[in-house]
C-alpha cells in the first residue's frame, strides 16, 4: 500500500464516534467545538447554531429519468450567525484534510461563494 494513503485512513477511521446530550459527533474535537459554540450561543456571540447542514453542489443527473451520476454535496459540520458581523459561518472541524474534502471546499467557494471556516 501507499505509505501516505494508508496513512491518510489509519487516522481518518481512529477518530471515536462520541455522544453528548444525545447527539452523535464524529469525533472528540468537534464535540469540543460544539460546546463551545453552544457557549457562544448562550453568551450572545452568535445564534442560529445548526449541525450536519447539507449543500449540493452539483445536483444529480438524469438519462431519460435514470440517475447516471449521483449529487455531489457537502455537509458542513456546523453553520451559524455570527452576531458581531451579521454574517453566516460555515464551519469545519478538520483533522485530515482529504482530497475530496479540498475538492468540496473549493466548489463551495466557487459555486455557492461561500468560504469554509476550518477549525
Amino acid at each position: 500500500m501507499d505509505g501516505g494513503f494508508s496513512k491518510k485512513l489509519f487516522m481518518k477511521y481512529h477518530n471515536k464516534k462520541v455522544v453528548v446530550d444525545g447527539m452523535k459527533f464524529d469525533s472528540k474535537k468537534e464535540s469540543q467545538r460544539f460546546l463551545e459554540l453552544s457557549l457562544m450561543q448562550r453568551g450572545g456571540y452568535i445564534s442560529d447554531l445548526q449541525r450536519q447542514v447539507k449543500y449540493i453542489l452539483i445536483p444529480s443527473q438524469k438519462i431519460d429519468g435514470k440517475v447516471v451520476e449521483r449529487e455531489v454535496s457537502y455537509k458542513a459540520d456546523f453553520v451559524y450567525k455570527d452576531n458581531t458581523t451579521g454574517k453566516t459561518v460555515v464551519e469545519d472541524v478538520k483533522g485530515v484534510k482529504t482530497k475530496d474534502y479540498i475538492i468540496k471546499r473549493k466548489l463551495m467557494l466557487f459555486i455557492k461563494g461561500i468560504r469554509i471556516k476550518e477549525v
